[in-house]
C-alpha cells in the first residue's frame, strides 16, 4: 500500500490537478494528505533500506540548507526552509524504499512519461488556442507553460528532457503486437514537440547531451561528438531562440554576471553560505545555474552535500553499466539487460536533468530526487538480484568526494573567468 500512495502523490506532484481552479477552491491539502498516508502505511514496514549514501546526505542537506538561514541571522526562515523542503525527503525515502522491484520501477518509469506526455498535450492546445484546460494562457512571448512548479517553461522543458529517454526505454519493450512501442514512440514524439513550444534553449541543449552521453556509451566519443555537432546544426535551425545562445547576447550577459556575483557570495560566505533563498538579496538576477545557487547560497558544507548526492546517483548508473557480472544461465543474463536498460535510462535522464540545472536554479525543486529516489531504488533491487555488485560506502568515499567537490569549484570559477573575458 505505501507504494500505491507514493505513486499517487507523484502523480500529484507532476500533474496537479489540485491547482485546477475547480479543485483550488476548495482548499483541500492532497499532497501533504497523499505523503502523510504513504508515510504512515510504510511505517509499520519491516523492509527499509537506508544502505545507499543519498539518503544520509539528502538529510544532510536539509539540516545545511536550513542552518545557513539561521547562522545569517533569521531562525524563523531556518524553520520555514525546514518544513518546505523536508516533504522531499520524505518523498525520496519513501518512493527509494518502495519501488525496490525491477516492475515497480518501470511503473514509476511510465507514471513520470504519461504525466509529463498529459502536461506536452496541454501545452499543445495551449499553443493552438491560446489557453490550456487548466486555466493556464501561454506566456507573453508564445512559449507554454502550466501549473505549479512548471509554470516556467524552463521548468516544464526540465520534465520533458528527463522523460524522453523513459518514453523510448518503454518504446523498446515492445508487446501488444507492436502497439506498445507505437504509443510510447508517439509519446516520446509529443514530448519533443513539446520542449520545441516551451522555447526553453536549456531544454533544446540538454537533448544534443542526453543524446551524446548515450552515443558515448554505445559508440564512444568520436561518434558522440559527430552527432552533438550535428544535433547542434540541425538545432540552430529551427525557430527557436537557440540561434540567439551567444555569450555577448543580453540574456547570457546576464546570466553569467548572475554567476560572477554567485562566486563573490560563495567568497565571502565560504563555510555556510549567504542563506538559502537569499541570492536575489545580493543580486537583482537569480544565479540560473544549479550549482552556483548552492554554492552561494550554502556554503562549500551544502555544495559538498548536495554535489555528492547527485554524483553518487550518476556513478550508481555508470557502475551498473560497467559491472560484469558472472551469469549461470541465460535467464541471469536476460535479467541482467533489462536491468542494464533501465540503468542506461536513467543515467541519460540524469544528464539531461543536470543539463538543464546548469542554466536554471532548480537546486532545492522536488523534480530531481524524485528522479533520484528511482535511481536509488534501482540500484538496490539490482544488488538484490546480482550480489556481486559493490555497493557504495560514504566513509571510503568521503575525501574522493572533497576532491572532486573542491576541483567543480575550481573549474567553474576558470569557466566563468573565460565568459567573462569573452563577453
Amino acid at each position: 500500500m505505501p507504494f500505491v500512495f507514493i505513486v499517487i502523490y507523484l502523480v500529484l506532484v507532476l500533474v496537479r490537478p489540485q491547482e485546477y481552479p475547480q479543485w483550488a477552491q476548495a482548499g483541500i491539502p492532497f499532497l501533504p494528505i497523499a505523503l502523510i498516508t504513504a508515510l504512515v502505511a510504510w511505517l509499520p514496514s519491516r523492509h527499509k533500506r537506508f544502505d545507499e549514501p543519498q539518503y544520509l546526505l539528502l538529510a544532510l542537506f536539509l539540516l545545511v540548507t536550513s542552518l545557513s538561514i539561521a547562522v545569517n541571522g533569521w531562525s524563523g526562515g531556518a524553520l520555514e526552509h525546514f518544513n518546505v523542503f523536508a516533504p522531499t525527503l520524505v518523498a525520496f525515502v519513501l518512493l527509494a524504499n518502495t519501488a525496490l522491484t525491477r516492475q515497480r520501477v518501470v511503473f514509476v518509469i511510465g507514471v513520470f512519461t504519461a504525466c509529463a506526455v498529459l502536461l506536452a498535450i496541454h501545452g499543445i492546445k495551449q499553443s493552438a488556442t491560446g489557453l490550456g484546460w487548466t486555466g493556464m494562457p501561454l506566456i507573453d512571448d508564445g512559449r507554454i507553460q502550466y501549473l505549479g512548479i512548471f509554470s516556467d517553461p524552463n521548468d516544464l522543458g526540465m520534465l520533458f528532457v528527463i522523460c524522453v529517454p523513459m518514453a523510448l526505454y518503454l518504446s523498446s519493450r515492445g508487446g501488444l503486437l507492436g502497439l506498445r512501442r507505437l504509443v510510447w514512440l508517439a509519446a516520446a514524439g509529443v514530448l519533443m514537440y513539446g520542449i520545441l513550444l516551451t522555447n526553453s534553449r536549456g531544454s533544446l541543449l540538454a537533448l544534443v547531451v542526453m543524446s551524446g552521453a548515450y552515443l558515448w556509451q554505445r559508440r564512444g566519443p568520436v561518434t558522440a561528438g559527430v552527432m552533438a555537432v550535428i544535433c547542434l546544426t540541425l538545432l540552430k535551425l529551427l525557430p527557436s531562440r537557440l540561434d540567439q545562445l551567444d555569450v555577448q547576447e543580453r540574456s547570457a550577459t546576464g546570466r553569467v554576471e548572475a554567476w560572477y556575483e554567485g562566486m563573490q557570495m560563495f567568497i565571502a560566505h565560504p563555510v555556510m553560505g549567504v542563506g538559502t533563498d537569499r541570492f536575489t538579496e545580493f543580486n537583482e538576477l537569480t544565479a540560473h545555474n544549479s550549482l552556483i545557487l548552492v554554492l552561494a547560497e550554502n556554503g562549500f558544507i551544502g555544495f559538498f552535500l548536495w554535489f555528492s548526492f547527485m554524483g553518487y546517483c550518476f556513478w550508481m548508473m555508470a557502475r551498473l553499466l560497467r559491472h560484469a557480472p558472472e551469469l549461470s544461465d541465460d535467464d541471469d543474463v536476460i535479467e541482467w539487460r533489462r536491468d542494464r536498460a533501465i540503468a542506461m535510462t536513467l543515467l541519460v535522464s540524469l544528464v539531461g536533468y543536470a543539463a538543464t540545472a546548469f542554466f536554471l536554479s532548480r537546486s532545492y525543486v522536488m523534480l530531481p530526487y524524485l528522479l533520484s529516489a528511482v535511481v536509488v531504488a534501482h540500484f538496490t533491487a539490482v544488488r538484490e538480484r546480482f550480489p556481486d555488485v559493490v555497493p557504495f560506502n560514504l566513509g571510503q568515499d568521503l575525501l574522493r568526494w572533497l576532491v572532486l567537490a573542491c576541483a567543480a569549484v575550481v573549474a567553474f570559477y576558470v569557466l566563468l573567468k573565460v565568459l567573462l573575458a569573452m563577453s
